[in-house]
């Protein structure tokens, strides 16, 4: 499944952008009481050559546009952006030009830990305010800034409306580049989830006040593996009419899949928006229209449909076919012509009265890839020419070896003729072709593999081309677990040069198509996979468009992927669209098995093996069917209201299940994975701690096994001391030393254990025995012989052993909560200099607590446990915790250490019960 993510993708075929002369950074000078507020972030404005001397006055006349990079990314990701601008504006003479502005935000790990968002945006909503007055007194001065955001750089942009003092006139078009809109990739801390809920809530809530603003998001595709394109999708509730989402491999003159980085110098994809930024520019203001419809025209002909033509705002409806072209009447179904080096021009004109009875639509398609109007419908005609037609270019859609017009003959009932133009060619050489043909006998269907036919269906379908257009419709292909290989075998009868074929896989409720170019004949390879579930109030089907040359045979067949072994795609949808739960789920089962530890500890006196508990404990139908009970229950209107009253948080399954993220058996196999993620990730830890106790023995003789008490006055300026640590500049850090001082303190007692059977009175035989357990490997306390829980054992050390073995699986669990909290210890290390304490932190109070129940738990034994009255309990929370944890976690992995704390507890209150 994650070689799938990870590597199993298109190749890169975006193209780099280039500087053409050195990319310079101006850094503007803000505001003192700004810059005292914000010591950390900065203000840049990008130039090169010239055009940077000639801003270092400031004196700037251009149009404002704000760059706001993502999740750990540089101001200077704006240089392809402001690059290609500037060649854009020498193309035009500096009539129009764009300034590019781009904010330095210390490289943060927003997308990581959420307490600087906030921040950010208000340092965004100053920055915007010091960008236009930099433009006061100008002859076209903006009143508003366009915004481009990469990754949580868009996320921060949107956050922009939430702000009380902020006006939404400020920007008037944004941008966003492999934002994740809909959740956040790896909710770690809450003040990330309560900011995408109150920056969505407000999207949702307050859609009609922002119909001024046009947004754009522009997903990566397959490529990026960091933030999958479901994500970079405007939430479905919001603005309709303003709000545009697309992935990269969909958009015209690009149709390349990008990766998280690449989306920001992408050469095809930083065309098309610097061209969309220039067709928005309005002659009058010399600034972006303000203009909403023209706004999204702009951004469709750009990023959805491109008809092969330049943009214009009113094309013109009618047209007068006039010069000295010859015309030729065409009255076939079916018309191919060559061109090379004519020198006289040509009208083919196609009547439709005799084809409106056999045939339903018109396809057209033409390999000139210029700019240039080439088909017409005529309204009225003579014998020998066209008097007036209306210009059908603006219906074509631009491919990349070709550009294409399919016409239903019922949607133009007024045109008498359709109308090839074919100009003079002065060495150039393309081919034309159009055809009549009824729909039915274009379209075929192909059945799609269900989820529970594991793999024993196939599918093939073989098309003998006569004609140039063939449609595929994917039957039951609507749900993000599908996925699967198409095969496309092309077989020509001649061996004459032919123009690729081109298949695009066209998914019609979201914009995410792929396009595959092969040459004929050929076999190819089309990857089906969706980015977003079928809306339910959809009922349209997915479609592979071949583009086809006639006189070759097709045949296209449906493989599932590794051998239709259907379950193995299940995995890699898993992957995809939830590794970031994988922790959760992992936890559950070290918390199952530490309250299994807990309860053979009460029954025979004796803590079992860690991995041979998580073996008979660690069951998924001990946690998933009440979880799915209460999904199920929640749909009833009673059972809602009874959960709402108890103040209870909305189970996440349900939640992904409204997102159509949601499908069957994921959970269960979440599950699985997490078993084996646990099983391995504690022999990984106890070969660890061999290695570590091995290199103490080497170097330092250990101490007598001797029992400690549970609080002595050091361990109390202990605790205090990391309290005041955590208080004062960061729980996670207090979190990592006072899990170091438990790492210390075990690998101590494990060596102390074994030195002490080293040195007590066994036989030879019994410590062969020992060394052959030694060996096996299995777990830390396998390397404790086994002979030592004979009954010439000494008790002390068989208490040691049972302690090792709990304090092992504490460390277990400890380990994640650590790993959950290094972002925010990352966070507020690199940023140290700017301040000593980590403000908001997410864990302070959750350190504390953990800082005092492990400086009493890395001292306990399992002496003072196992006759506890507090055991029974102490053993059986564990399980209800597991099954809050998968319920509420998943969503939320910062409510994860929440759940161990609470067991922990219970474990350090058996110590004095």
């Amino acid at each position: 499944g994650v070689r799938d993510v990870m590597f199993l993708y298109e190749d890169n075929r975006c193209s780099m952008t280039y500087m053409y002369e050195y990319p310079e950074y101006l850094k503007i000078k803000l505001p003192k009481k700004t810059a005292r507020r914000y010591p950390a972030y900065e203000l840049y404005l990008y130039g090169e050559g010239n055009y940077a001397e000639e801003n270092k006055n400031l004196l700037l006349t251009g149009i404002p546009v704000l760059f706001l990079p993502g999740n750990a990314g540089s101001y200077k990701q704006v240089r392809s952006l402001g690059s290609i601008a500037l060649r854009k504006a020498e193309d035009v003479d500096f009539k129009y030009h764009f300034n590019f502005f781009s904010v330095n935000f210390n490289e943060e790990l927003v997308a990581l830990y959420g307490g600087s968002l906030q921040r950010q945006t208000k340092f965004v909503h100053e920055c915007i305010k010091v960008i236009l007055k930099l433009y006061r007194d100008r002859e076209f001065a903006p009143s508003s800034v366009a915004i481009v955001g990469h990754s949580m750089g868009g996320l921060v942009a949107r956050a922009l409306l939430t702000l009380k003092n902020f006006k939404p006139e400020l920007i008037n078009l944004l941008i966003t580049q492999a934002t994740p809109h809909v959740a956040p990739v790896m909710p770690l801390d809450k003040y990330l989830t309560d900011f995408y809920t109150a920056v969505n809530n407000h999207w949702i809530l307050k859609a009609q006040d922002l119909r001024n603003l046009t947004t754009l998001s522009v997903a990566g595709g397959f490529r990026d593996y960091q933030v999958r394109s479901g994500l970079a999708f405007l939430p479905r509730l919001s603005q309709h009419d303003s709000a545009l989402s697309v992935v990269s491999s969909a958009v015209p003159r690009a149709w390349a899949s990008t990766d998280h980085l690449s989306i920001v110098w992408c050469k095809e994809l930083i065309l098309a928006t610097i061209r969309a930024f220039f067709d928005l520019i309005d002659e009058n203001t010399r600034q972006i229209t303000e203009d909403p419809k023209k706004r999204m025209s702009v951004l469709n002909h750009h990023f959805v449909r491109h008809p092969a033509k330049m943009f214009e705002e009113n094309p013109e409806a009618f047209t007068d076919l006039t010069g000295a072209f010859m015309w030729i009447t065409v009255k076939g179904s079916k018309w191919t012509y060559s061109v090379y080096n004519d020198s006289d021009g040509k009208y083919f004109a196609f009547p439709l009265a005799s084809h409106r009875k056999s045939y339903s639509h018109v396809y057209c398609e033409n390999s000139m890839l210029d700019t240039s109007s080439w088909i017409y419908g005529c309204m009225n005609t003579n014998s020998s020419m066209c008097l007036e037609a209306a210009d059908l270019s603006w219906r074509a859609e631009l491919l990349p070896t070709t550009k294409i017009v399919m016409l239903k003959l019922l949607d133009y009932p007024s045109l008498s003729h359709i109308v090839i133009q074919v100009p003079p060619a002065a060495g150039n050489k393309y081919t034309l072709g159009c055809e009549f043909f009824k729909e039915d006998s274009r379209t075929v269907q192909l059945p799609v593999t269900h989820l529970f036919s594991f793999g024993l269906s196939s599918s093939r379908i073989l098309l003998n081309s006569t004609g140039l257009l063939y449609n595929v419709q994917l039957q039951h292909f609507n749900q993000i677990y599908q996925a699967f290989k198409i095969y496309i075998d092309s077989h020509c009868q001649s061996l004459k040069e032919r123009k690729p074929s081109v298949y695009r896989l066209h998914i019609p409720w979201s914009y995410e198509d792929s396009i595959t170019v092969a040459k004929v004949p050929s076999l190819a390879e089309i990857s089906a996979k969706l980015h977003i579930a079928q809306p339910h109030n959809d009922s349209s089907l997915p479609e592979l468009n071949i583009y086809s040359s006639p006189d070759c045979q097709y045949e296209v067949s449906k493989t599932v992927l590794f051998y239709s072994y259907y379950p193995f795609i299940l995995v890699f949808q898993i992957v995809r669209f939830h590794a970031g739960a994988f922790p959760v789920y992992i936890v559950s089962n070290i918390l199952l098995t530490y309250g299994g530890q807990l309860s053979t500890l009460r029954s025979t006196g004796q803590c079992s093996d860690f991995s041979l508990e998580l073996v008979r404990t660690a069951k998924p139908y001990k946690v998933e069917p009440l979880i799915s009970i209460v999904v199920f229950l929640q749909g009833f209107n009673w059972f809602r209201e009874l959960w709402e009253s108890l103040s209870l948080p909305e189970v996440d399954a349900a939640v992904l299940s409204r997102q159509d993220a949601w499908f069957p058996l994921v959970s269960l196999i979440l599950f699985l994975f997490g078993t084996g993620i646990a099983y391995w990730s504690g022999v990984f830890f106890s070969t660890s701690l061999r290695l570590f106790s091995s290199l103490w023995l080497s170097l330092i003789r250990p101490t007598e096994l001797q029992k400690d008490k549970l609080i002595t006055p050091r361990r109390l300026c202990g605790m205090v001391s990391l309290a005041l640590v955590s208080w004062t500049t960061c729980g996670a850090f207090a979190v990592l030393i006072i899990y170091l001082q438990y790492l210390f303190k075990t690998v101590h007692v494990f060596v102390t254990s074994v030195s002490h059977f080293q040195d007590s009175g066994h036989s030879k035989e019994t410590s062969q025995n020992s060394s052959r357990h030694t060996a096996k490997a299995q777990s830390s306390v396998d390397s404790i012989p086994k002979a030592t829980q004979s009954p010439s054992n000494n008790k002390t050390l068989a208490e040691a052993v049972n302690s090792l073995k709990m304090h092992i699986a504490i460390l277990n669990l400890f380990t994640w909560i650590v790993l959950l909290n290094l972002p925010s210890l990352i966070y507020w290390l690199k940023n140290l200099r700017y301040n000593v304490r980590l403000d908001p932190d997410p864990c302070r109070s959750t350190a504390i607590i953990l800082v005092c129940i492990l400086e009493i738990l890395m001292n306990s034994s399992t002496s003072e446990v196992k006759s506890s009255k507090l055991l029974k309990i102490a053993a059986k929370v564990p399980l209800p915790l597991s099954v809050a944890m998968l319920a509420f976690g998943r969503m939320h992995l910062y409510r994860v250490p929440h759940f161990v704390t609470f067991s922990f507890l219970l474990h350090v209150l058996c110590c004095f019960v």
